[in-house]
């Protein structure tokens, strides 16, 4: 019997495409986080529960922010946005005096880039984690 193809999975007899689902995020206040990105992405609360305070995402990408009880370690996330949306985004991280790069090695402060045939920027979250807005997929 052959292998299943590399990009299907098998669950209950079905083979479906593998998608992203969801990920933990780490903060250190879970609320302060879940609405910092509610509200510079434009997306609506999602139900949470337990330690979660939840986004969802296009597609039903869920991000669970949760307060580990350990020291934070750095992480990146990019998100890729139309256009539009990352003009009204890097409209408040400007006006929310967030400090953001075109680079990131944070060396060009308070601009965009222009690449992969699009637009980007870098800042921290509240947590500390390195994002990433993107207009252009880089592949």
């Amino acid at each position: 019997m052959a292998s299943p193809p590399l990009h299907t999975t098998r669950h209950k007899e079905k083979t479906i495409s593998v998608t992203f689902n969801h990920t933990i995020i780490a903060a250190k206040d879970r609320d302060k986080s879940a609405k910092f990105f509610r509200d510079l992405l434009e997306v609506p609360a999602a139900p949470s529960w337990g330690i979660f305070s939840n986004i969802q995402l296009d597609q039903g990408v869920l991000l669970q922010f949760a307060e580990p009880p350990v020291e934070i370690q750095m992480q990146h996330y990019a998100f890729l946005l139309d256009d539009e949306l990352f003009d009204r985004a890097y409209a408040r991280l400007t006006e929310w005096g967030i400090e953001h790069w075109a680079d990131p090695q944070m060396k060009h402060s308070n601009q965009i880039n222009n690449e992969h045939g699009g637009r980007g920027v870098y800042f921290k979250d509240p947590a500390g984690h390195a994002i990433e807005l993107i207009t252009r997929p880089y592949l």
